[in-house]
């Protein structure tokens, strides 16, 4: 099992910045891509950002230029800075992970989430 705690959300305003953290911890092997998503109210969940254990990033459109992802693998952390924070980047943002587990018979790749934090850019 993996558990993943984010931490850094709050309440900011329009064109200010915030920095998110997940760390992610448990048993078993090595941590493979980790991301954030957010989900804003009435919408579905989004991918913002993902990065592979090898560091090779990936960004949503409306937020690339803005935010930047980045890992630390030897604390098994990820963060997202955000910048030139925008009404719109109001939502609940999860922390994601996977890791490839053998459940026996076969390696599968299994989803971590975390429990949320909640990002307020108010205009």
């Amino acid at each position: 099992q993996v558990h993943l705690a984010e931490s850094g959300g709050g309440l900011v305003q329009t064109g200010g910045s915030l920095r998110l953290s997940c760390v992610a911890s448990g048993t078993g092997g090595s941590i493979g891509a980790m991301a954030w998503h957010r989900q804003a109210p009435g919408k579905q969940r989004e991918l913002v950002a993902s990065i592979t254990s090898y560091g090779v990033k990936n960004y949503a459109d409306s937020v690339q230029g803005r935010f930047t992802i980045s890992r630390d693998n030897a604390k098994n952390t990820v963060y997202l800075q955000m910048s030139s924070l925008k009404p719109e980047d109001t939502a609940v943002y999860y922390c994601y992970a996977d890791r490839i587990e053998n459940d026996g018979s076969r390696w599968n790749r299994v989803d971590y989430w975390g429990q949320g934090t909640q990002v307020t850019v108010s205009s």
